[in-house]
């Protein structure tokens, strides 16, 4: 008998976790580090995926924690078994920092594993475990928020403005238009997004035409590696050009460009050309590569003459620079809260009043495409 569907909030007064890993010294490590937070329940362990199917079955968790190679069942087909029986149950997977481990993460998050995190190993000392404790906790949080982080749903469109909202639109600004100057010629657009961002860019970019007119900009909060593949799976899928950003890249028109893990991704003017510098200075908004340091950047070479992409994530990056550009004049679409994996970082520039346009995922594109063409 399948469990009954949680909310996002879950069903129990704390979030009952089931931690996956073969190895016994990770399990513990996991365990230990969840159990500090008095908001969060370790249900148990499990060995391997046969075992953890059994004790989802049995524990009805909120959380899996799961390990990505293990005996008798690994953590792919744990995963395809998990979504297929247990839907509601969130799924953060454990990754080595490998090119094997980072090719996998992306298969798990394509299948529809909610996040990843950097696996521990048994030789894990203090710092490793600060870090994975600083890593693991706001996963875990961002999936179930509670009382001030449970906001109030938006208020309902005012009525002079629904006129005004075509087909792609949910729900507009929740604040008045300002007095700022609207660009007939839109140059680039510019998109920041977290938590669930694979796929939602899997949804976006590949929607997008070939002969879209500007160049694109991604931030991606990633790992090394993991941006050059998605940079490479979004290749594959899509009419544009989609590459990881290096160094002196000059900016074309119908090329996409994602900022590489580690480094943020800045814009600036060479004679005619706009062109892609990378750095590695203090994280902002606890990201580096940050969504604000893009943004910003954008608004000194293009001014508001943008269009800004918020998608799902987790967190506040982008606001202040969606902040900025839309003082300027740039066009802003968020994503809405149904179809985020987390609606932190779209959620934020709604509630800021903001959006411009907040759209379905699938509404995306169009809506991107229908700016540009003014």
């Amino acid at each position: 008998m399948l469990n009954a569907p949680h909310s996002k909030t879950g069903l129990h007064s704390r979030i009952r976790v089931l931690v996956v890993d073969d190895s016994v010294v990770v399990r513990k490590i996991l365990s230990d580090v969840l159990r500090e937070n008095p908001d969060m329940e370790v249900v148990g362990s499990a060995p391997n995926g046969v075992v953890a199917l059994q004790r989802i079955a049995q524990w009805n968790p909120d959380l899996v924690t799961l390990d990505i190679e293990m005996p008798e069942l690994d953590g792919i087909a744990t995963l395809r078994e998990i979504k297929r029986n247990h839907p509601h149950v969130r799924v953060i997977m454990c990754s080595s920092l490998t090119e094997r481990g980072a090719g996998i993460t992306m298969e798990a998050l394509s299948l529809g594993a909610d996040d990843y995190l950097t696996k521990v190993s048994a030789a894990t000392g203090p710092a490793a475990i600060e870090a994975l404790r600083t890593q693991l906790i706001p996963k875990v949080r961002q999936f179930f928020p509670r009382g001030d982080a449970a906001k109030p749903p938006l208020p309902p469109v005012p009525r002079e403005r629904q006129a005004t909202m075509g087909p792609a639109l949910v729900r507009p600004s929740m604040t008045p238009p300002r007095s700022i100057v609207r660009h007939n010629r839109l140059r680039a657009v510019v998109v920041g997004v977290s938590t669930g961002g694979p796929n939602a860019l899997a949804e976006v970019i590949p929607a997008l035409p070939a002969d879209t007119p500007v160049p694109i900009f991604i931030v991606q909060h990633m790992p090394p590696m993991f941006t050059r593949l998605l940079a490479e799976r979004l290749q594959s899928q899509s009419k544009l050009q989609v590459m990881e950003a290096k160094e002196g890249m000059v900016a074309a028109a119908g090329h996409v460009y994602i900022a590489p893990g580690d480094f943020h991704m800045t814009l600036a003017r060479s004679g005619h050309d706009v062109v892609i510098r990378l750095n590695q200075e203090q994280p902002e908004n606890s990201c580096r590569p940050a969504v604000d340091v893009l943004f910003r950047s954008a608004a000194g070479v293009y001014g508001g003459a943008v269009v800004a992409v918020v998608l799902t994530g987790m967190g506040q990056d982008g606001f202040r620079g969606v902040e900025h550009l839309r003082s300027l004049g740039a066009h802003v679409i968020v994503q809405d809260e149904a179809s985020s994996v987390v609606w932190g970082m779209p959620g934020y520039v709604a509630r800021g009043g903001l959006a411009d346009s907040v759209c379905d995922l699938r509404r995306i594109a169009p809506e991107i495409t229908h700016q540009l063409r003014g």
